[in-house]
């Protein structure tokens, strides 16, 4: 898995001129699942992203997490961060998870970003 990560004071998406998502601060992540990828990557990326300190706190430094600010998380499925341009001038997207698979593990990682943070909780759950 791969994953893009930006901090926002709020963002949306929109399909069609319909909003199918948005959030105030926190984060945007567009997130790539590969050929290969399981849940235990899905349980890795999705408590290190929760839990980067990328936050400021009252003295200016990046030392807060999503969680500690109570931010909110935006993520896109992009299977494009997946692409290979090392050859010729067309992108390979081999390594890309088949799009069954893909949205299995999107699902769990949504599943596992939403659950982090409850008391009790671990990665996987």
């Amino acid at each position: 898995m791969i994953a893009v990560v930006q901090r926002v004071a709020s963002a949306g998406v929109s399909v069609d001129d319909h909003t199918v998502g948005e959030i105030e601060k926190g984060l945007v992540v567009f997130l790539g699942v590969a050929e290969g990828d399981g849940e235990k990557d899905a349980d890795y990326l999705s408590d290190k992203i929760v839990n980067l300190r990328i936050f400021e706190d009252s003295n200016g430094k990046m030392n807060l997490s999503m969680l500690e600010i109570s931010g909110e998380m935006l993520v896109v499925s992009q299977f494009t961060l997946l692409a290979n341009c090392r050859k010729g001038r067309r992108p390979s997207f081999v390594g890309a998870a088949v799009p069954e698979q893909a949205s299995e593990l999107y699902e769990y990682f949504l599943k596992n970003v939403r659950g982090i943070g409850r008391d009790g909780y671990e990665a996987g759950e």
